[in-house]
């Protein structure tokens, strides 16, 4: 009875944090992921009855609690997003994705094969898993909340809240590339998984999530602002929590179609969003997805900074962290600085956008799924000492430089006009 009225207790006070705590840093050198990792850290630490959660041990239910924090923060993104979709409009993302991505993955491969003497199908898993961008835990480098104006959001902040919307379904290929090479090799047919992995994994399930996503998004569209019938007409009940349904039903029928429900999720927010793309029920949907994204971020980072002090790091060595410590500080913004050559945006904007390669909730997820299909289970504990320190790097480099670096850059951009 004391361990579940502690448990309840804690949940209280951390949604209660969920609350404050953006207010408290807002402007400041510091963000509300760092405040939980540490409150967890802290917290596991004491001699209080908080359990702790081990992902190697509680795999399949950690893999379930980040799926929905992802879905859900994928659909507030979209929503949230002003300008209209479109080749020219959205060159940066489709830079980050074309070329960033994947020389990501190779880059970060590269690494490990070479630092950690992993075998490639395993490098290659430790890379698809940290690929994909988290912009969600720090809120400056992100867009705001859906607005009127179409062209009211800076390069920077667009690009990164696209690009992190969309690579958090592409990095899904990457992973299952490394489940299909691990097999192959174990079977003793080390290239013959690429084919099949070209047309149905990349391709194909790509394919199915944006053409699910899209047929979802504007079905909903029509019915939230222009349905016949009143009941059905959401827009004028103005109710934020039918933003879950949206993502749900979205990611779901995109799951059972075998496309990739993240994309299908992202591209259904941004097809309601260009439904009526100036009515004000954008914003409640926004702001409900952007409330329940934050218990479920605060919550996570909560039970990722207890794991992190309870022996999450027990079986990370040098090699493992400088792995960690290149993909942050050197293989991203290398490759997003790459991806930008010749890019309409300034050279501020090219620096900041490559360096805000953030990594967060996705990376937990990809990598909790992965295990789950077993040819890398005895490799569990050292993958997550690795994604776990990669993570919290992130969130404590990015967290501390993103207000800083994203406030000069506006007083910069405020001062000078167009940057150069």
């Amino acid at each position: 009875m004391m361990f579940s009225d502690a448990v309840y207790a804690a949940l209280g006070v951390g949604a209660l944090a969920a609350g404050v705590v953006p207010r408290i840093v807002f402007k400041r050198p510091l963000s509300m992921p760092m405040v939980f990792l540490a409150a967890g850290a802290l917290v596991a630490a004491l001699p209080l009855p908080v359990p702790v959660v081990d992902p190697v041990r509680d795999r399949l239910w950690v893999e379930h609690v980040t799926e929905v924090c992802v879905i859900v923060a994928l659909m507030g993104a979209g929503l949230a997003i002003n300008r209209p979709f479109g080749l020219r409009a959205w060159a940066g993302p489709w830079r980050l994705l074309g070329i960033t991505l994947p020389l990501t993955v190779a880059g970060t491969t590269l690494a490990a094969v070479l630092l950690l003497d992993w075998p490639f199908a395993l490098a290659l898993l430790l890379a698809a898993v940290l690929s994909p961008t988290d912009p969600v835990l720090a809120a400056e480098v992100r867009v705001g909340e859906p607005t009127d104006a179409e062209q009211d959001e800076d390069e920077v902040r667009f690009t990164l809240t696209s690009e992190a919307g969309l690579n958090d379904g592409l990095a899904f290929p990457f992973v299952l590339a490394a489940l299909a090479a691990a097999s192959a090799a174990a079977a003793g047919r080390p290239f013959e998984w690429i084919g099949g992995w070209l047309l149905t994994d990349l391709l194909g399930k790509a394919a199915v999530g944006v053409l699910t996503g899209l047929a979802i998004g504007l079905l909903l569209g029509r019915m939230f602002f222009r349905a016949r019938v009143s009941a059905l007409r959401l827009s004028e009940h103005m109710e934020g929590f039918v933003a879950l349904g949206a993502t749900f039903v979205s990611y779901g029928v995109a799951e059972l179609l075998h496309g990739y429900g993240f994309l299908a999720v992202f591209v259904t927010a941004c097809a309601i969003r260009s439904a009526e793309r100036s009515h004000g029920y954008h914003k409640v949907l926004h702001e409900f997805t952007e409330q329940v994204e934050r218990l479920l971020t605060a919550f996570l980072l909560f039970l990722l900074g207890g794991y992190l002090v309870t022996g999450g790091l027990g079986a990370l060595d040098w090699p493992g962290a400088l792995v960690a410590v290149l993909l942050v500080l050197v293989i991203r913004p290398v490759t997003g600085w790459v991806a930008q050559l010749g890019f309409r945006a300034g050279t501020r904007e090219r620096l900041v956008t490559s360096a805000f390669g953030i990594r967060g909730i996705g990376s937990l997820y990809y990598l909790a799924y992965a295990l789950g299909q077993g040819a890398f289970s005895a490799h569990a504990e050292e993958l997550w000492s690795v994604v776990a320190f990669t993570v919290l790097a992130s969130v404590t480099l990015h967290g501390t430089a993103a207000t800083p670096v994203i406030s000069r850059l506006d007083r910069l951009r405020g001062r000078s006009g167009p940057p150069p």
